[in-house]
């Protein structure tokens, strides 16, 4: 006899039917093969290639590059040793940035990503091609060891995931990142950032039959997808990269145009003043100048004037870091914001502008400098709502001055900031005795110690010393090498170091590891600041939840501003311009990628160029 079902549960059922029809059609118009944080997205999902490549450009040629210091190892993804350069070349993400869009990535690894509304977790789904070098799949069991291995390895990694709870495998080629928030809508496109390893590869035996261990320095070539592997490793001197011939990304239109030379070598120098001899005697092809001294004076040489090398300015459009001496507040002395100003009142910009960097600088003003997001004037709507939530641990200045950095005449005479400096020491406990700034209490003097990795600072930092000492500062300076000078910021070993807090536009989780308190005291954090500050943690958060682009860009603004009335560093300079200069066997497009110089990745080997150049020499 057939079973009879009752009306109400075939229509439960017809419902229910609906219901996962509804939602498997609405999976499908979701699925995304680009994410942006500001708007849509510049191409449609069949698009050809980036507007900033030669498609078309020819597969050849070496580049030679530099790097300063030394290395010990080919494991980037760990705190312990010192990685060698280019090794992001080896491996793929799930997600590329584009070059001409701020904070906007389409497939590369992934075909396409999609999400529910309040951002709970993202699932990413591989395409079928993807491969390693070794002609095994890209797995979700890899984006699974990846997340897990990366975030162990490094505090980075465990801060920027830090919401990122949980991974499984929903497909043969899906995986979804779990989190444990709702509603950042950050987290679905950050997630896609994620380096991916290969777990057969980290969990197999190398050559002598030894378990590897992705915890510990290797100087053995690992394994990648990308578009180039490791060809040979000289430790500590130099590493050459080979073009993977038959990638198997070559042709997707995130990678069509890019990575055109057949090898990159990077060899390794003292430091940039060396690297830079090497370049003018030809046995390096390209040089990112950061020296406004020499790039005014130092191209007066044989290859310069016969135009065999060419130096070009190119303009980008993108945000400036926030590059400044950092006052680490773990040390006493640095721990009041008035001392902090009064050391900010010490550094003449306007004299070091004029007379060491060739007026080509500017003055940073702000950490989201030259963006939508820098703070302005007196904070005003949406804003003014933000910082009144904390109003009683910020600043009162946040609320009735516009922040402006001291400024001099330029003429080395500064007696007005002096005596401003002065008042600032006398209020937070310091006076002058004997030339001495001393503290009241202790009698101890006030000193300051520079840590620099680049000779050509020492140039700059000088001035300034004396400066500080004719307020009854005691200064010293030391130089140290690569190694030790990653190793003394990783354990926060300093008082005051250069540092570059650079910004997307549309910045997120990765502000706790600037600001935050829980990176404060975690080894190899960016808070080298050391800040600790409840109302900061709470902006960040006002970041990382803002529920469109105008709350972002307000909660932005009200950090930016907490940030520099905290007089947390004493900000330095920006060139509006990058310099590049190199020899002219290479070609590129007409028109570079707004954000980013775009070398090696979208340039080429010019064959007739290159021919012209070894005839003429």
């Amino acid at each position: 006899m057939a079973l009879r079902i009752p009306r109400v549960l075939l229509a439960f059922i017809a419902f229910l039917t609906i219901s996962a029809l509804a939602t498997s059609l609405k999976a499908e118009q979701t699925r995304h093969h680009a994410l942006s944080l500001i708007g849509t997205p510049k191409y449609p999902a069949d698009f050809k290639h980036f507007d900033y490549v030669n498609p078309n450009a020819p597969k050849a040629g070496a580049v030679r590059l530099h790097a300063t210091g030394t290395f010990n190892s080919l494991n980037p993804f760990i705190l312990k040793g010192d990685s060698a350069a280019g090794i992001g070349l080896i491996y793929d993400q799930l997600m590329e940035t584009s070059l001409e869009e701020p904070s906007t990535v389409y497939g590369s690894l992934a075909e396409w990503v999609t999400f529910p509304d309040d951002f709970s977790s993202a699932t990413y789904k591989l395409r079928d091609e993807a491969r390693w070098h070794d002609g095994k799949p890209v797995t979700p069991e890899d984006v699974i060891f990846s997340m897990g291995t990366l975030k162990a390895g490094h505090p980075f990694y465990a801060q920027y995931y830090k919401n990122v709870v949980k991974l499984e495998k929903t497909g043969d080629r899906e995986v979804t990142f779990h989190f444990d928030v709702k509603d950042n809508r950050e987290l679905p496109m950050i997630v896609g950032e994620l380096t991916i390893l290969p777990k057969h590869y980290w969990t197999g035996k190398d050559a002598n039959g030894n378990t590897r261990d992705i915890s510990k320095t290797t100087l053995e070539p690992p394994l990648g997808s990308g578009p180039y592997r490791i060809k040979e490793v000289n430790a500590g001197r130099s590493i050459t990269l080979e073009r993977v011939k038959d990638y198997w990304a070559s042709k997707l239109p995130v990678k069509l145009g890019q990575d055109n030379f057949d090898s990159i070598r990077y060899e390794y120098f003292r430091d940039s003043t060396v690297a830079f001899e090497a370049f003018k005697a030809d046995k390096l092809d390209y040089y990112q100048e950061t020296s406004s001294k020499n790039w005014a004076t130092g191209y007066d040489f044989p290859a310069a004037r016969n135009k065999w090398i060419k130096r070009e300015l190119v303009e980008l459009k993108r945000g400036q870091p926030m590059q400044a001496f950092v006052l680490n507040t773990r040390n006493d002395n640095f721990k009041d914001p008035r001392v902090r100003r009064a050391f900010n009142l010490a550094f003449d910009f306007e004299w070091a502008n004029k007379n060491l960097f060739y007026d080509q600088y500017k003055r940073v003003s702000s950490y989201f400098q030259n963006t939508e997001l820098a703070s302005s004037g007196l904070p005003e709507g949406r804003e003014l709502e933000i910082l009144n939530e904390v109003k009683d641990q910020i600043p009162p200045e946040v609320f009735t001055k516009p922040y402006t950095n001291p400024k001099t005449d330029g003429s080395g005479r500064m007696r007005h900031n002096f005596r401003t400096a002065t008042k600032l020491f006398n209020e937070a406990g310091w006076v002058v005795k004997d030339r001495k700034l001393v503290n009241k209490k202790t009698g101890g003097q006030m000193s300051a110690s520079f840590l620099l990795v680049s000779p050509q600072f020492e140039r700059i930092v000088q001035p300034y010393m004396r400066n500080l000492e004719r307020l009854g500062i005691k200064t010293s300076l030391r130089v140290v090498d690569v190694p030790q000078y990653r190793r003394r910021l990783d354990t926060f070993d300093f008082d005051i170091v250069v540092g570059n807090f650079g910004q997307s536009q549309s910045p997120g989780n990765e502000q706790r590891d600037f600001w935050g308190s829980a990176a404060a005291d975690k080894d190899g954090s960016r808070n080298l600041i050391g800040i600790k500050n409840p109302a900061v943690d709470t902006l960040i958060d006002k970041i990382i939840f803002a529920k469109d682009r105008a709350d972002l860009v307000a909660a932005t603004r009200a950090l930016d501003r907490v940030l520099l009335w905290n007089n947390y560093v004493v900000p330095q300079w920006f060139a509006p311009n990058s310099r590049v200069a190199h020899w002219d066997r290479f070609g590129h497009p007409n028109q570079l990628p707004p954000l980013s110089v775009g070398f090696p990745t979208v340039w080429w080997w010019d064959q007739v160029s290159a021919a012209k150049l070894a005839s003429a020499k």
